[in-house]
């Protein structure tokens, strides 16, 4: 029997079958996959050896749990349409972008609801998932839920009314921390090196300042002090780095994702 359904099969999707899959949480049957596109289905039949269908319904009559993983401005037509087969067995985990728990039950008159913001880091087994629990929702759900997202990375029960801010800074936040990563890329190519070994060296450096502040549970800022000596190359490069302009620029970012996961909710 189908444990874990999955509406929409585009790439969070298969970062959480993935690590679902990896970890053995399911097993590669357990997943039926549903989709729009008959292309992307066999590709993800292909790569992970689970069920297709391009039927949603049947992806809900099979599966007593479903994840749904399709567009914030697709998902109120995507649950008219199933509201009626789905049942109070049914536990429904979204992971659409603004779109909160109480809109969602208003569109369902029955099943438990979980709202989730993954990250594309799972598909590494690294990702920061945060949910929260619709009215019906019950203990046992959270604990299943968290156990799942669990073989992605990190999972956290969050209050719904910080998912903007979830939104913007983890949800988001892979795109914002490849994107400085690249500019500081570039800068060490300006400076000669390989762009194989900087992105090596960068990676890594981000890597291990990671799990480092993790690991200590030291604050970003503590370890930024401890790194830098007076009058010494760190010191250098902190004096560009912290300026007015760029704390503005890097708040207004966070801004801006949390702004837009206020305007889907919306949609």
């Amino acid at each position: 029997m189908t444990k874990i359904g999955f509406i929409g099969a585009g790439k969070m999707a298969e970062a959480m079958m993935t690590g679902f899959i990896a970890k053995q949480a399911v097993g590669p049957d357990d997943i039926l996959a549903g989709d729009v596109s008959g292309e992307r289905l066999a590709e993800i039949s292909r790569r992970h050896g689970v069920r297709i269908t391009m039927d949603n319904a049947e992806v809900v009559h099979n599966a007593p749990v479903c994840v749904l993983a399709v567009k914030p401005q697709q998902l109120d037509d995507v649950l008219r349409a199933l509201a009626p087969a789905i049942t109070p067995d049914h536990l429904i985990i979204s992971i659409a972008a603004g779109k909160t728990t109480e809109h969602m039950e208003s569109l369902l008159p029955s099943g438990r609801v979980i709202r989730v913001m993954p990250n594309i880091a799972c598909l590494a087994g690294e990702g920061m998932n945060v949910f929260t629990r619709g009215r019906r929702a019950t203990a046992q759900d959270a604990e299943r839920v968290a156990h799942l997202l669990g073989c992605c990375g990190q999972a956290a029960e969050i209050q719904e009314h910080l998912f903007d801010a979830v939104t913007a800074l983890s949800g988001s936040g892979p795109a914002f921390f490849a994107y400085l990563l690249d500019r500081f890329v570039d800068g060490a190519v300006k400076e000669g090196m390989p762009r194989g070994q900087a992105l090596l060296l960068a990676t890594q450096t981000m890597l291990g300042t990671a799990r480092l502040l993790m690991a200590k549970h030291w604050e970003p800022a503590d370890l930024a002090t401890a790194v830098t000596s007076a009058k010494g190359t760190t010191a250098a490069g902190r004096a560009v780095l912290e300026t007015p302009a760029m704390a503005d620029i890097l708040g207004r970012t966070i801004e801006a994702a949390a702004r837009r996961s206020r305007e889907l909710a919306k949609a």
